[in-house]
């Protein structure tokens, strides 16, 4: 039967439908609606008052630009892939973000040990967020021991951080020896997963660790990132570490600077710059071209059960001013140490230590230039028996360039010559 309609009635039936399955089909593609909005009113975009409020009024997929100034608040993403990015206004450019007036409360639980947590952002169970040009300021936070105070947290979430300033993650801004206080730290509980890159960004003045990424599940990249202990820290602070990977996570470390982690009393605990503690077997861990030292321990691969934490290639890292211990102690196994230059170890420039139960063995060491250890430029605990493979190191100003743990070293003091044996560091991962 021929229709009545005109052909002006047709013709907007027609677009009508047409945008229908336009919108239908945007919406189905996961990309529906996604906005740039504003924090501050630098800007002409739709803006809020705070982060939070931006967060909690933006669909997923938005770009929150955030004006420069100080904003007190604690920021939750929670399942929700978001950008978030501090902005450039006239010639201001800092946007921190700093405890409430009140201080930090506990925002989450650890997803290992189900103490509290108090974040100043956290990132939850999300598949995408990037957080670039901002601070994270724990100046004020108001907290003692507990909950433990955190820049940034991703908990079985993934994303980016970069360009990113996290300091001053200390309890009450008083360093205590409670073992807390990280700048960045990435989580993730069982059957999970989160991949977060952290690159080219400044991290200092942390009471325990500066950036850890603990668990199976979790995947780190570091590049290019400054990081900065504090130097001699006194017994009863905390025993930091600059960069750890623990406890099943693995990932890539490469082109860092990491200093100055140091704890006073190293017959209690030793700081780490690059610390890999129970991280996962074999699973290609890379730890490269990195600048560390004035620490205790620049580089150090430890365990505490054989099979875990094996196969890490570390390779062409500069290492200086191992203060008490080794420039790279390797406490694993089938790991590769190559084209490293290591210089003014207090012990030796490679320890291949067999003192984490069956370790210290099936290494290859070549390449590396060693100069003034005070011990070893290669202290083998296996003395030739662990199938180490060492070859084509170069030497200079070492006493001994290849011994064991069995042998004395002389080591000067004064116009005195001391005997010196191999001591055991004791390593404090964060959990």
């Amino acid at each position: 039967m021929p229709s009545n309609d005109s052909q002006e009635e047709r013709t907007v039936r027609n677009s009508i439908f047409s945008c229908l399955a336009v919108v239908a089909f945007v919406a189905l593609s996961g990309h529906a609606f996604s906005a740039t909005v504003a924090v501050g009113s630098c800007t002409s975009l739709v803006n809020y008052a705070t982060i939070q409020q931006a967060v909690n009024a933006s669909p997923a997929g938005t770009v929150i630009k955030v004006c420069p100034g100080n904003y007190p608040e604690q920021v939750a993403i929670i399942a929700k892939n978001l950008t978030l990015e501090g902005i450039k206004y006239g010639t201001e450019d800092a946007v921190v973000i700093l405890p409430p007036a009140g201080g930090l409360v506990a925002n989450t639980t650890d997803v290992d040990s189900g103490d509290p947590v108090a974040a100043q952002l956290v990132v939850q169970n999300t598949g995408s967020v990037s957080i670039s040009n901002l601070t994270v300021d724990g100046t004020g936070n108001g907290l003692s021991c507990g909950p433990d105070v955190r820049g940034i947290l991703f908990q079985n979430s993934s994303g980016t951080v970069k360009h990113v300033a996290v300091r001053n993650q200390v309890p009450n801004g008083i360093p205590n020896g409670c073992q807390v206080g990280e700048s960045i730290w990435v989580e993730t509980a069982a059957g999970h997963s989160s991949t977060v890159t952290i690159e080219h960004s400044s991290v200092h003045n942390y009471n325990k660790n500066g950036i850890t990424g603990n668990d199976a599940g979790t995947n780190l990249t570091l590049a290019g990132n400054y990081i900065q202990g504090a130097g001699v820290v006194p017994k009863p602070g905390a025993a930091q570490n600059g960069i750890q990977l623990g406890f099943g996570a693995t990932g890539t470390i490469m082109d860092n600077i990491v200093i100055d982690n140091i704890y006073g009393d190293p017959t209690v605990a030793a700081s780490a710059d690059i610390l890999l503690y129970r991280a996962a077997e074999n699973s290609n861990i890379t730890i490269s071209r990195n600048i560390v030292g004035n620490s205790q321990l620049p580089i150090a691969l430890y365990t505490d059960a054989v099979g875990v934490g094996d196969g890490v290639s570390v390779t062409g890292n500069r290492v200086f001013g191992a203060s008490t211990y080794d420039g790279i102690d390797v406490c694993t196994n089938g790991n590769t140490v190559t084209g490293n230059t290591i210089v003014n170890s207090a012990e030796s420039g490679v320890h291949l230590d067999a003192s984490c139960g069956s370790t210290g063995q099936n290494n290859t060491v070549s390449g590396n230039t060693i100069l003034e250890s005070a011990c070893a430029g290669i202290l083998d605990d296996t003395n030739g028996t662990g199938s180490n493979s060492i070859t084509d190191d170069t030497y200079f100003a070492v006493p001994f360039t290849l011994t064991s743990s069995t042998s004395k070293c002389t080591v000067a003091a004064g116009t005195a010559m001391l005997a010196k044996a191999k001591t055991m560091p004791k390593v404090s991962p964060a959990r």
